[in-house]
């Protein structure tokens, strides 16, 4: 019965960070950044419904944070 009368706000829509400020390619080697916003503290990668970036910077991202892992820039998992 609660659930009828809540108010519905509306959601700001979601940016990608990175086509706002028109980044061409996501570098592997800024890892501060990646593990502050796109890695949770177990390790995993954020989705992108979660952090609102676009498919083509997701998967540019993505790939970055597993050549970060690989050169042991980024843990595998939380510690």
């Amino acid at each position: 019965m609660d659930n009828q009368f809540r108010k519905r706000r509306k959601r700001r829509p979601k940016v990608c960070h990175y086509c706002v400020d028109k980044v061409t390619h996501i570098d592997y080697k800024e890892f501060e950044k990646l593990r502050s916003r796109y890695i949770t503290d177990r390790g995993k990668i954020v989705p992108r419904r979660v952090t609102g970036t676009c498919a083509k910077h997701q998967r540019q991202l993505t790939r970055a944070i597993k050549r970060a892992r690989f050169l042991a820039l980024l843990p595998f998992t939380s510690d």
